[in-house]
Order: C-alpha cells, then sequence, then structure tokens
C-alpha cells in the first residue's frame, strides 16, 4: 500500500519561518534560477513554469527580460547547441530538429537559422551512419525487408524519402558487394587449398 506524501501545515507560529508569500519579481526570479541550475531551458519555457506557478505576466517578462539581458536566457545559444547536439548525437534530420526546438517555445526565426546549420552533406553522413550501423542488426532479413526497415528509420528521424531511400539503395548495394566478395574469396580459398594438397 503506497502512502502519500503528506505535508504538515505550517503552525502559526511558525508563518514567518516559512518565508512572506513573496514579491512576485522575486519568486519568479528563484523560480528560473533553479530550473536554470539544472539545465538550459528556452524563455517561453522559462514563461510557462512561471504562468503555471502564478506570476503576474508584468514579473515574469520583467524577470525574463534581465535573465535574457545577462544571457542567462539565450534562446539562439540555446538552439545552435541543441540543433547540433540532436543531430549529431540522435540522428535527427534537419526537419525534426526544427520539430524538437519549436517544441521547446524557441522563435520560428532562430529555428530557421539554427537548421541552417545541418547541410545536406551533413544529413546525408549522417543518414549513412545510422543506416551502417542497422544493417549490423539486420543481417538475416530479407533485402527486401531490410531496405523497408531502414527506410522507415530515417523517416522516423526526418529525412526526406528521396534521399533515404538513396542512403538505403547504396548501403544495400555495398553490402551485397561485400558478400558476394567475401564468398568469392571462401571459393578461391578452397579451390588453392586443392592445389597445395
Amino acid at each position: 500500500m503506497s502512502r502519500a506524501r503528506h505535508r504538515e501545515p505550517v503552525p502559526p507560529e511558525d508563518v514567518e519561518a516559512a518565508g512572506p508569500p513573496g514579491d512576485p519579481d522575486e519568486v519568479a526570479r528563484i523560480v528560473c534560477l533553479r530550473m536554470l541550475d539544472r539545465r538550459a531551458y528556452s524563455r517561453a519555457e522559462l514563461a510557462a513554469a512561471l504562468h503555471r506557478r502564478g506570476v503576474p505576466d508584468d514579473a515574469a517578462d520583467r524577470v525574463l527580460d534581465r535573465l535574457t539581458e545577462l544571457r542567462l536566457v539565450d534562446d539562439t545559444a540555446l538552439a545552435d547547441g541543441l540543433a547540433v547536439a540532436v543531430h549529431r548525437e540522435r540522428g535527427l534530420a534537419g526537419r525534426a530538429v526544427a520539430h524538437k526546438l519549436r517544441s521547446r517555445g524557441i522563435p520560428d526565426d532562430t529555428v530557421r537559422a539554427a537548421v541552417e546549420r545541418i547541410d545536406r552533406d551533413s544529413e546525408r553522413l549522417t543518414a549513412q551512419g545510422l543506416v551502417e550501423r542497422r544493417l549490423r542488426s539486420l543481417s538475416g532479413f530479407d533485402p527486401t525487408v531490410q531496405a523497408r526497415r531502414l527506410v522507415g528509420l530515417l523517416a522516423r528521424k526526418g529525412y526526406p524519402p528521396g534521399l533515404a531511400h538513396e542512403v538505403v539503395r547504396a548501403a544495400l548495394r555495398d553490402a551485397a558487394e561485400l558478400a558476394d566478395g567475401d564468398e568469392s574469396d571462401d571459393a578461391l580459398s578452397e579451390d588453392s587449398s586443392e592445389f597445395c594438397s
């Protein structure tokens, strides 16, 4: 049986120890700094958190403006860093990166600027790496099944269909040539062993 957390009410004599209800600016500042202590947040994410805490909009705007002025809140830096990291580490295409940034409340112009840093060549290389890694685990499957699963993988990562099909076709062709080469090498080994005996 689980027990719900229950806080004891503050006795009347300890009201001062619990602190005043708080100046809205001070509450906003504390909430934002605590959040920013854990990770970077966009201005929109912080504004939403302040709204949930009941901080008036004018106090939230003043605090967010000050934090932006101090560069503790910087949507451009957040978008640039997140775009590159998500593209490299998770293999997301530019389109998926843009969606992720927009979901964090980053303005469209900032999203566009961050995603422009992911060029077509970078997307192609990342897609090839994803396909190469995944293809190893699909080695026992029919090439049609491999192709379908690999294209699906790239589609989920936000890659355009044309690029996905192109990368998958090339990888499957290379894998087939490599397999044919291995079979030829095996046949040559068997033939040469006959001559040596």
